[in-house]
């Protein structure tokens, strides 16, 4: 595993604030972990820089907001 810089790790940290400070409380516990999860794998991909993590991690969060409604219409559907 590669040790991250202290750097690395701080942007990690704005990166993952950033994508959350819309939802209430900062988010609920699962979603963050998966989000921080893809930021783990990108810098230790060697992309570390603050725009970079920021992209991933904003990203990480349309996934998970996809999935959401992907399962809310599969629920709709079922109840036909």
């Amino acid at each position: 595993m590669t040790k991250l810089d202290d750097r690395a790790l701080a942007n990690m940290e704005v990166a993952l604030d950033d994508a959350f400070k819309t939802h209430p409380h900062g988010g609920d516990h699962e979603s963050r972990k998966h989000v921080a999860r893809k930021l783990m794998q990108s810098a230790r991909a060697g992309e570390t820089t603050l725009g970079r993590l920021t992209m991933v991690a904003k990203s990480a969060l349309h996934e998970i907001a996809r999935k959401a409604r992907s399962a809310s219409r599969l629920r709709g559907s079922s109840r036909s």
